[in-house]
């Protein structure tokens, strides 16, 4: 049985490092600490009485109104403390994330009266190696929302997590923000993209090899399991592993051994791997393309990253955060709001990378003038569409569009689409090929064997 929680006296409040509140039912704060005053910049009287999320939020409206799971509603429904990641603004106006954490506090009915909130920074930590992604996931949707809590708590245990959406959404980002949360974030974080590379290279840089183990071996090389000891492993586009490879990872996930290729003895490693995959890997197991056991040793933790498309509200965020990350990007802050609905405007089949990209190219354009919407230079709008039997391309450019079979039901590319894909992409297989929606080693098969009918 659930027994009445007493309400804190001010003066325990005060013994409270951290800011703290207590909440109603109705979001109104009916007592808080110094602390928590002055996170939000305003005084003790301002507070009492008012609704939290016009504190916290500056908003009339509730969080969860805004786009954002709301913590109290959270601890009503669950019964139970939560704790959830949520975006205030700051005293400078500028949105941040905060680790909330609320606790219910009981009446002798058994019934939840109040709830006692605490809120912390999430501190982005400096490190030697500074990589290109946000720490914390950039927007404010409700999707990215709902998977930033779920992250959080994922990432201080030692699950291995499966993060599936479409190319360009960030997968990197999100085991980026795991390791970063998790108990190895003092460790190295390793990546490796096996779409990038041929079926004899992801071998040898996963498990190293020997010396003379192949020609050019010169040397003893370590793999990036080796090198991700005792921190974090992210395996890019995973659904590329031959089937040969597919097993010798499902043997460094049962055992936490790898051998080096040439190499007799196992060597036991401690990594935690995070794999990504734009592909649906539950249709390669029924095709007998991916190892079933694979499948379910790795997506012990599955999460879906949205495309941009579905989350556009993101959208003003990403761009500032992407414009001061550029040289003479920061100077086009604040964007104007004729820019930002144009931004809204496009569909982004390329997702956040595309966005950046067209930030960068509209930034040298603007060449020190304020940014406007005719220095965002959208490319061609083009949809891949898939079918059981073909892959269809519909480019829309305004009025005019078309559609071509680019696979026949012999599963061959259209040699004129693959030559118009390499000829937009200046020979760049794997922009071709992700916009032909084929993998890369599909699309230099067909290459090869247009090379020889050539001949």
């Amino acid at each position: 049985m659930t027994t009445k929680t007493a309400l804190p006296s001010q003066v325990m409040l005060e013994g409270i490092p951290k800011p703290y509140a207590i909440i109603d039912r109705n979001y109104q704060i009916i007592a808080a600490n110094q602390s928590y005053c002055d996170k939000f910049g305003q005084d003790m009287d301002q507070v009492i009485g008012e609704c939290c999320h016009r504190v916290e939020h500056q908003s009339d409206l509730p969080c969860s109104k805004l786009g954002q799971e709301c913590p109290l509603d959270r601890a009503l429904l669950d019964r139970r403390p939560v704790q959830l990641i949520n975006i205030h603004p700051n005293l400078k106006g500028k949105d941040t994330p905060v680790k909330v954490t609320v606790t219910p506090i009981w009446s002798d009915g058994n019934e939840i009266t109040h709830v006692g909130a605490f809120i912390e920074p999430v501190e982005l930590e400096d490190t030697e190696h500074k990589v290109e992604q946000p720490r914390v996931l950039v927007g404010q949707s409700r999707a990215l929302l709902k998977l930033t809590s779920l992250l959080y708590r994922a990432a201080p245990t030692q699950t291995t997590i499966l993060v599936e959406g479409e190319s360009g959404v960030g997968k990197e980002c999100v085991a980026n923000y795991v390791h970063q949360y998790s108990t190895r974030k003092t460790g190295p974080f390793m990546v490796v993209d096996c779409g990038a590379l041929g079926e004899s290279l992801i071998e040898s840089e996963l498990f190293g090899y020997e010396k003379g183990a192949f020609t050019g071996a010169a040397q003893r090389k370590k793999g990036l399991f080796e090198a991700a000891d005792g921190g974090t492993l992210f395996i890019d586009e995973v659904g590329e592993l031959p089937l040969e490879l597919q097993t010798k990872l499902l043997r460094v996930l049962e055992m936490g051994t790898v051998r080096r290729l040439g190499g007799t003895d196992y060597i036991k490693v401690d990594v935690r791997v995070i794999a990504a995959t734009n592909r649906n890997l539950l249709e390669m197991v029924d095709a007998g393309q991916f190892r079933q056991d694979l499948y379910y040793r790795l997506a012990a933790f599955p999460v879906f990253m949205p495309p941009l498309r579905e989350r556009k509200e993101d959208i003003p965020a990403l761009a500032e955060y992407f414009l001061g990350m550029m040289d003479e990007g920061y100077g086009q802050l604040p964007l104007s709001s004729e820019v930002i609905e144009n931004l809204l405007s496009y569909e982004y089949p390329g997702n956040i990378r595309e966005l950046r990209n067209i930030l960068e190219r509209a930034v040298i354009l603007a060449a020190g003038e304020p940014m406007r919407k005719d220095h965002l230079v959208f490319p061609t709008r083009l949809e891949v569409r898939k079918t059981p039997d073909s892959v269809t391309v519909v480019e829309d450019m305004g009025r005019y569009s078309r559609s071509e079979q680019l696979l026949t039901k012999r599963q061959r590319l259209n040699d004129e689409i693959v030559m118009q894909m390499l000829e937009r992409y200046d020979g760049h297989r794997g922009k071709a090929a992700q916009e032909l929606g084929v993998s890369e080693r599909t699309l230099y098969r067909h290459i090869k064997k247009l090379r020889e009918v050539q001949v």
